[in-house]
């Protein structure tokens, strides 16, 4: 067979053939700079209830503040609130690129992990074809002792 010749014969041809994809992935992860790794933290946090409740807390804090304060104490008249305005825009247009730029680099690790595991599922592949070549090869002689034994009787 064809199939055979292409085949490794013994586990340390199978080993051999091995490659660490994980460890490539680890090791691209651990090369990430600085100012991804805060893009990727900034992207991890702002996407949580943690943060939708600080920020729901401080627009009712504020909010509240500036309608129900006595009028010498209010820093953001009412009904423009012209201020919070301005920082909240500020926040979306500081966070909204920090969110692109992490989720760039979570895309690109989630393809570099898709990868490893395709890489990893055709070495497994290769694996269990040169078992089964194997197990094919060790039936037949198996069949072909049984027969002898036969034969002998």
């Amino acid at each position: 067979m064809d199939t055979e010749k292409q085949m490794p014969k013994t586990i340390e041809e199978l080993r051999s053939l091995r490659t660490s994809k994980l460890q490539d992935l680890i090791e691209k992860k651990r090369q990430v700079s600085g100012l991804k790794k805060l893009a990727l933290w900034i992207t991890e946090h702002v996407g949580s209830m943690n943060f939708f409740l600080i920020i729901f807390i401080w627009t009712v804090l504020w909010l509240g503040w500036n309608m129900l304060s006595p009028k010498e104490l209010r820093f953001d008249p009412f009904p423009a609130f012209v201020l919070w305005l301005f920082i909240s825009n500020m926040i979306q247009l500081f966070l909204m690129p920090l969110i692109m730029v992490g989720q760039n680099l979570q895309s690109q690790h989630a393809d570099g992990r898709a990868e490893a595991d395709f890489e990893i599922n055709k070495q497994a592949e290769l694996e269990i074809e040169t078992i089964l070549i194997h197990l094919e090869n060790q039936n037949k002689i198996i069949m072909e002792i049984l027969d002898y034994l036969k034969e002998k009787k």
